[in-house]
């Protein structure tokens, strides 16, 4: 069996109230830089929106008629002015707006670079006993990251719908809340917190032991 290690866990008002057992093999992973940064490197290239473009020689507007005759001038031949080699003319070999920059990582190299992210986050993950919010209210989310010593940068993982807190949330901009199963080796890398509940603890503790 695989050990454990005990983190605290605290009121949304940030009074210690209990403590959670979690797996050492999802939160006491033992770094590999190069399996992380191939997540990140992978999340970011498959972020890219690929929309960047420039026009060919047939789809520059103009051009039509023949810069000057054939023969007897002493300069080159020309036969338009949107040749790649003028100004204004087409561009060779440029962005056509289709181009596909996705690439993958295998499943067992994704799941050790989370485990590895998750580990290297403990001194950093803040385990609430539950979210408690009965209206949309902006301060009431101040209020717990402060009473929290949630600074920085703080990303909240959800495992359950909680309309309250994502609206309240949406208006701080070092604060974002995201589901679970949305996060990812860059995030965990990014934001300087995370706080989750006790449920969603436990929901990354089974799914990353099950991957295995």
């Amino acid at each position: 069996m695989a050990k454990k290690i005990t983190l605290d866990v605290y009121s949304q008002a940030g009074e210690k109230v209990s403590t959670v057992d979690v797996s050492s093999y999802v939160f006491g992973q033992k770094e590999n830089v190069q399996v992380m940064h191939d997540a990140v490197v992978v999340y970011q290239a498959n972020m890219r929106q690929d929309t960047a473009k420039t026009k060919k020689r047939d789809e520059v507007s103009g051009g039509g008629k023949k810069p000057w005759r054939q023969k007897g001038t002493g300069r080159a031949r020309a036969g338009s002015t949107r040749s790649p080699i003028w100004v204004g003319g087409g561009t060779v070999f440029g962005p056509t707006g289709v181009q596909n920059h996705k690439i993958k990582q295998n499943r067992k190299e994704h799941n050790l670079a989370l485990r590895c992210a998750y580990s290297s986050k403990v001194k950093d993950l803040i385990v609430v006993d539950s979210f408690k919010f009965n209206e949309k209210k902006t301060k009431n989310v101040v209020k717990m990251l402060k009473d929290l010593k949630a600074e920085g940068k703080v990303l909240i993982v959800l495992s359950e719908e909680n309309d309250n807190l994502v609206y309240s949330a949406s208006n701080i901009a070092t604060a974002c809340v995201t589901p679970v199963e949305n996060v990812s080796v860059y995030d965990l890398m990014y934001f300087n917190k995370v706080v989750m509940d006790k449920a969603t603890l436990k929901v990354v503790e089974n799914s990353l032991e099950e991957a295995n």
